[in-house]
């Protein structure tokens, strides 16, 4: 595909932490097909860079392997909370999910921007999630609270880096068609006698329902981080984009 001049990213660096799957990949694959010279940060060897960001002495070192890049996305998140609400969640779990899915952007950001600063410019996009503000309660609670304080956290850091010539923005995904949600639906299967169709939509409905009728694909949620991280976006910052197929009412 050919983006237009305001959506290229030619000659741009692109940093993508969680950008060897799923989402990530697909951000990955979009921002080079617009041009971008891309670096992945993972855990797996298929990664640019190795590293375990929840680790909160890896994000130096990190830095000084990625310089001043024009482009930083950072996908990495999820949950692997037990369900039960909050009882069962003890401060262990808590720090768990606080360092996937709100520290570990802070601390690269943390270490990263100061060479965006130098540079004069930059996009960040932090790759959130709807239930930060439709949180679910019974299995994701902590991951939701994590999200909500990323969000808020992309705010203020809008706002301080604006005059600098660097935007901040997020994107809200609610359900992605992911092999993890494939194997989630094989897993629900079993309670509706193998039937994956009312297994998909038990999982509609867990959402109060998504009027498109389906998740959202990965490559859909790239194109909106694509369109934040280019020059279209210019005059986008603190924004916070909703990629749910209509989970979240608007009014």
């Amino acid at each position: 595909m050919t983006y237009p001049d305001a959506l290229s990213l030619t000659g741009r660096h692109a940093v993508v932490a969680g950008g060897t799957k799923g989402t990530g990949a697909a951000v990955v694959a979009r921002l080079a097909a617009a041009g971008a010279t891309v670096t992945t940060i993972g855990r797996g060897r298929d990664a640019s860079v190795t590293a375990d960001l929840t680790a909160p002495d890896t994000a130096a070192a990190v830095a000084e392997a990625v310089g001043a890049p024009d482009i930083l996305v950072h996908v990495a998140g999820g949950s692997s909370a037990p369900s039960g609400g909050f009882a069962v969640l003890d401060d262990d779990t808590w720090q768990r999910e606080l360092d996937l899915n709100l520290l570990a952007a802070v601390r690269l950001d943390r270490a990263v921007v100061p060479a965006m600063l130098d540079a004069g410019r930059g996009a960040i996009v932090h790759v959130g999630s709807i239930q930060a503000r439709m949180p679910l309660w019974n299995s994701t609670l902590a991951y939701a609270a994590a999200k909500a304080a990323l969000r808020t956290y992309s705010l203020g850091l809008a706002n301080q880096l604006a005059p600098h010539g660097i935007r901040v923005n997020t994107v809200s995904p609610g359900g992605i068609h992911t092999e993890a949600a494939d194997r989630l639906v094989d897993r629900l299967a079993t309670q509706f006698d193998g039937d994956r169709q009312a297994a998909r939509q038990s999982l509609l409905d867990s959402l109060g329902g998504v009027p498109t009728g389906r998740f959202a694909e990965p490559h859909e949620v790239a194109e909106v981080v694509g369109f934040l991280a280019s020059d279209a976006a210019a005059s986008v910052t603190g924004a916070d984009y909703l990629v749910d197929g209509g989970t979240i009412p608007t009014v």
